[in-house]
């Protein structure tokens, strides 16, 4: 059968090759066309456009490149119209793939959605549209499927996708990793700034203005996938930090403590009992429009899933050096350790067990065969 699949940034790479994998177990025939990036294609899709080309964070950004999206809309629409899958798979990013599913499903194209949009944090009146144009939703988040629920649309919670991708990796050696990225022996304090340019910007020169404060712990930016060691180099301007390009899990797996910029990090950072400042700066006005839609408690989705603060977020202004400073410290503290490891465990148990991808494959492909 063939599949289409849409994901937006490094995130739903991850979860969309997981899913590839899955499908082509299932199904040998399977012929998969989609939107993401590297590890899609490695798993044995066909790339029709990389994540890369459409990044843009924050909603300042993305009035700014309203014209290219809408020609990446209609080019989309165009190529699955010529491929004529059995099924369109959309994972997340719901400013692009909501568009496409109202299209999709008056074109009589099977739609499944594969991590909701975050409707459950902001402008619930989509689940109106979602109900509409997508006949089979797939959450990865236990308290997801509640809120649905109560907005009369039944989904199906089909556990976390990173707990495989994690369990699944090939385990490092710390002696070897160290000694080819010219660690030394020091405790690693992973810095991981965020995925685009924009955020990378905002968040690293504050995370590494830390460093002088503290010689006795070794400094490594985990570099994501989407960009460039030459884009990172204009921030580093001391010796105490190394960078280490798209092997976060390796990092993490070996890492003392973390400041991680929001987003799906947080929770890889938590599932790898790694103790952990959350961090957060956008634009003055997509945070002021954001202020005003966003219903949360939270921004971290370790504390989203606990319904608690678990870890300490620091947003916008919070986010300085001195605050970041001292909730660094606090993280290092052995007996608040001792605490954040219990509450590790809990956050994981919560997320119920393996198999997410394979889960979701399978009910994708008895959908589609009948």
């Amino acid at each position: 059968m063939k599949y289409y699949i849409i994901a937006g940034e490094a995130s739903g790479d991850l979860h969309g090759s997981n899913l590839i994998s899955a499908l082509k177990k299932l199904d040998t025939n399977a012929d998969i066309r989609f939107w993401g990036g590297d590890l899609m294609e490695q798993a044995g899709g066909t790339l029709v456009k990389h994540y890369k080309e459409r990044a843009f964070m924050g909603f300042a950004e993305v009035l700014m490149n309203l014209n290219k999206i809408f020609k990446d809309i209609s080019f989309c629409k165009s190529d699955i119209e010529n491929f004529n899958p059995d099924g369109i798979v959309f994972i997340d990013n719901s400013g692009f793939n909501l568009r496409i599913a109202k299209w999709a499903k008056q074109k009589g194209f099977r739609t499944n959605y594969y991590i909701s949009p975050q409707v459950w944090a902001s402008r619930a009146s989509r689940v109106k549209a979602i109900k509409r144009d997508i006949d089979a939703m797939f959450v990865i988040l236990p308290f997801v499927k509640p809120f649905y629920k109560k907005h009369g649309y039944e989904v199906t919670f089909v556990g976390h996708p990173l707990i495989d991708a994690i369990a699944n990796r090939n385990q490092v050696n710390e002696l070897n990793f160290r000694k080819d990225n010219n660690l030394g022996d020091k405790p690693i304090i992973a810095l991981l700034p965020g995925s685009r340019k924009q955020e990378i910007t905002k968040m690293l020169s504050v995370m590494l203005s830390l460093i002088d404060d503290y010689p006795d712990y070794q400094f490594v930016i985990a570099g994501a996938p989407s960009q460039d060691f030459s884009f990172y180099q204009q921030f580093i301007k001391s010796t105490n930090v190394k960078f280490i390009e798209n092997k976060t899990y390796d990092l993490l797996s070996i890492s003392y403590a973390a400041l991680v910029t929001s987003g799906t990090a947080t929770l890889e950072t938590a599932l790898f009992k790694v103790p952990q400042v959350v961090c957060y700066k956008g634009s003055t006005i997509s945070y002021q429009i954001a202020k005003r839609i966003i219903t949360l408690k939270f921004i971290s989705l370790v504390n989203l899933i606990m319904d608690k603060e678990v870890v300490t977020e620091l947003i916008q202004n919070e986010f300085n050096k001195k605050r970041l400073k001292e909730e660094l410290d606090h993280i290092l503290d052995s007996e608040y350790r001792k605490q954040l490891f219990l509450a590790y465990y809990e956050l994981e148990k919560t997320l119920g067990g393996k198999g997410a991808s394979e889960k979701t494959a399978r009910l994708i492909y008895e959908a589609i065969k009948t």
